[in-house]
């Protein structure tokens, strides 16, 4: 196999068959010691983060599986942290979109005039460029659809799929007593264009909580796994 992407918190190795295995890290974005899902650089590592992310985003593959969900979802191996991928194309160069159920992070340093921490928010999409020189900037529909980087109607469907997704994450924390604050997704393209969930989704890429106590991401893994 051939690598073809080293990422902050993945490396991304192209197989044979044409098919894709990520190698999930150890590596959490963040800044300053301090983990953030929202950040664009590498903020800590966690020993077991590589492996807690796998199982828990097998999980969520597997439910979004049996609800038909469109993802690039094929197989995991835990012993060797992987996870074999359909291949996909992304939006422009990477789009990252966020289903906030919560103000808090970066939504509470924008808007804080107006919102007030852990203010309950109805599903609020919003698209961010993967720009790590401009610090991730959001950006509108009209605005992507200006520059080429997707059609409307495939905002829209992108949109509703963030909703539908999230929710199904925030459905299964419920079942465990935790509430989903936030959560951040990406997507692409298959063979024959049609959107499809990418990435991962785990306790790297998401805020929880627990009776109003955070949950570290390994903690998450570990709760939501656990037989």
């Amino acid at each position: 196999m051939k690598m073809v992407y080293e990422g902050k918190t993945k490396d991304v190795f192209e197989l044979e068959d044409g098919n894709v295995l990520l190698k999930f890290k150890d590596d959490v974005t963040g800044e300053d010691g301090v983990f953030d899902p929202g950040a664009n650089t590498v903020g800590l590592t966690i020993d077991g983060a590589g492996k807690a992310g796998l199982k828990l985003t097998t999980l969520f593959f597997e439910k979004l599986k049996e609800k038909n969900i469109p993802t690039h979802y094929i197989s995991a191996d835990f012993e060797q942290t992987t996870m074999t991928v359909l291949p996909a194309t992304v939006f422009g160069e990477g789009l990252e979109v966020i289903c906030r159920f919560r103000a808090t992070g970066s939504f509470l340093r924008r808007y804080g005039k107006y919102a007030e921490e852990g203010q309950k928010l109805d599903s609020f999409v919003e698209v961010t460029l993967k720009d790590d020189e401009r610090n991730d900037p959001p950006i509108s529909k009209d605005a992507l659809h200006m520059l080429g980087i997707l059609t409307a109607e495939e905002y829209d469907s992108l949109k509703q799929l963030t909703i539908d997704i999230s929710n199904v994450v925030k459905d299964e924390l419920i079942i465990k007593g935790i509430e989903l604050y936030d959560i951040k997704l990406e997507f692409g393209r298959d063979k024959s264009g049609s959107i499809m969930l990418i990435d991962e989704i785990s306790g790297g890429n998401m805020r929880a909580y627990k009776a109003g106590e955070y949950i570290e991401p390994l903690t998450l893994g570990k709760i939501m796994t656990a037989e």
